[in-house]
């Protein structure tokens, strides 16, 4: 599993995104779903096909809806930086897995799945399918015959202010630098709004964006005082201040060695025309201000080439 997988499911996972996500996305806002409703669903659903073998289809993030310990709806996310274009074949083997385990286990009530797509691009907005019938060439006669499925695609990015309110875990300070990311790729993160798991947000920030610094922030230690995304973006600050007091004092070095070297080679190239003129290795001393013994030794060096 990728990093990038690994860090958006552990975000997720948190109860509290998990039904902040379904509220604002699903409910428009209106808080159906607690936190304390949801139980973890396994990720891998397994069912037997004809074929007598034992197929496992994994998702990214599910928990199950319930109310008095009755199980009354599943909830499926899946987490896309990129446009996959075979999404709607996915998503329906995930929701027919968790529809052919029920059957199997013989359920008396049953309960819907839903699956929703976190799509988390900047570039571009989604253009890959979202239904099952956009993959077929129907035959005339056919198209009322054959059953549609189509997936449910949240573009993060392109959230409007109204539904960005929706929002109240840190799901919104995830959601807002990424909208505020695709207007301005070189935008430096100013939201006040207090982070609940830091660690997960500046985590999914560096896997998302690939710019290291968030993980470092935390390897610094400095994720401890970090509680908003404004303090962030003092530490990015400082970040760039360190940096470029090392590469400005390592130039300087460098330049300072260049500029002694050719500063010397002057000297030696002015001591070579003095000898060259018949004069002393005093007289050379004197005219050049250098100490006699160094004017020897260059005089030995000069004469050796």
């Amino acid at each position: 599993m990728s990093e990038k997988d690994i860090t958006e499911k552990v975000l997720m996972s948190h109860n509290d995104v998990f039904a902040d996500v379904i509220n604002g996305l699903v409910f428009k806002g209106e808080q159906k779903v607690k936190s304390f409703d949801l139980g973890n669903e396994v990720v891998h659903a397994q069912y037997k096909a004809s074929d007598e073998v034992i197929h496992e289809e994994e998702r990214d993030v599910a928990k199950y809806w319930e109310t008095q310990s009755v199980k009354i709806a599943m909830f499926g996310v899946e987490n896309q930086t990129n446009v996959d274009s075979y999404m709607p074949l996915r998503v329906i083997g995930y929701d027919g897995a968790v529809y052919k385990e029920q059957l199997s286990m013989a359920n008396e009530k049953f309960y819907p799945v839903v699956t929703i797509v976190l799509y988390f691009g900047t570039d571009r907005r989604w253009n890959g399918k979202k239904n099952l019938k956009s993959y077929f060439d129907i035959p005339d006669g056919l198209e009322k015959y054959v059953n549609d499925y189509k997936i449910h695609v949240f573009e993060i990015a392109w959230l409007t202010e109204e539904e960005l309110a929706y929002f109240h875990s840190d799901f919104k300070v995830v959601a807002n630098f990424f909208v505020n990311k695709r207007k301005n790729k070189d935008y430096i993160p100013d939201d006040e709004t207090e982070i609940e798991h830091v660690d997960e947000v500046l985590k999914l920030l560096t896997v998302m964006t690939g710019d290291r610094r968030y993980e470092r922030i935390l390897s610094k230690g400095d994720g401890k005082e970090v509680r908003r995304m404004c303090d962030v973006a003092e530490r990015l600050e400082q970040m760039g201040i360190e940096k470029g007091l090392k590469e400005g004092i390592s130039q300087g070095i460098s330049q300072g060695i260049s500029q002694g070297i050719k500063e010397a080679r002057t000297v030696d190239i002015a001591i070579l025309k003095s000898l060259k003129k018949g004069m002393t290795i005093e007289e050379i001393s004197k005219g050049q201000d250098v100490e006699l013994e160094e004017v020897r030794k260059i005089a030995e060096a000069l004469m050796e080439e």
